[in-house]
């Protein structure tokens, strides 16, 4: 592939996305981000990590929406950042962030819509985990130490959350086999079992594309 691998993972609540994550990111050598996205996009910005956490895959109104990618689209300069509203900054501070890190490592970032954010980078690849409902809720009240209650409810809010945030963010949809370059259900395969098939996807592709040069 040209330039740095990045596996970008999108995940239902549960369905120990993170997990399989932080071991892919193991496996391969690379390092592992997920809410130290959130810290390396502040440190970078200069704006405060609690505002990069109180924004996290949060879907924003329409109308700032809209001015968000008006203005990504056509690039923005420091003065005009400064000018930004507060949602504004964030967003665009983390999309670069991304944007960043595939220029400069090969690495495994957990959602944040760091999909979208590479979508035009060639050595990116996007996996989405899924899982069965009680295996998702089973792994999720012993993470969390929550009754399977509490647990279901928690996985049903979180996965709106991040629907919604997708959906807003790109123009595609969240957990549709579409959006993604592999769709991968931890149920199914087990955690071992998703890394290993993320890995040998990787190889496949390596070798399609290398064939393809050839």
């Amino acid at each position: 592939m040209n330039g740095n691998l990045v596996i970008t993972i999108g995940r239902e609540c549960g369905s120990a996305g993170r997990l399989i994550g932080k071991m892919l990111a193991e496996r391969l050598g690379v390092k592992f981000y997920d809410k130290e996205l959130l810290t390396l996009a502040a440190k970078q910005s200069g704006m405060c990590k609690e505002l990069f956490e109180s924004h996290d895959e949060k879907p924003t109104n329409s109308f700032l929406y809209s001015l968000v990618m008006d203005t990504y689209s056509m690039g923005y300069t420091t003065s005009s950042f400064m000018d930004m509203p507060l949602n504004h900054k964030v967003f665009l501070a983390q999309f670069d962030t991304i944007k960043k890190l595939a220029l400069e490592e090969s690495c495994v970032i957990v959602g944040r819509c760091a999909d979208y954010a590479l979508a035009e980078y060639p050595s990116m690849i996007s996996v989405f985990i899924s899982g069965n409902e009680e295996d998702k809720i089973r792994h999720f009240a012993e993470a969390q130490n929550v009754t399977p209650e509490k647990a279901k409810d928690i996985i049903a809010k979180t996965d709106k959350k991040r629907a919604n945030y997708y959906n807003y963010y790109s123009n595609k949809k969240w957990g549709d086999a579409k959006s993604y370059h592999l769709c991968v259900n931890s149920s199914i395969t087990g955690y071992e079992g998703a890394v290993d098939l993320i890995l040998e996807f990787i190889r496949i592709k390596e070798k399609n594309l290398g064939t393809k040069k050839g």
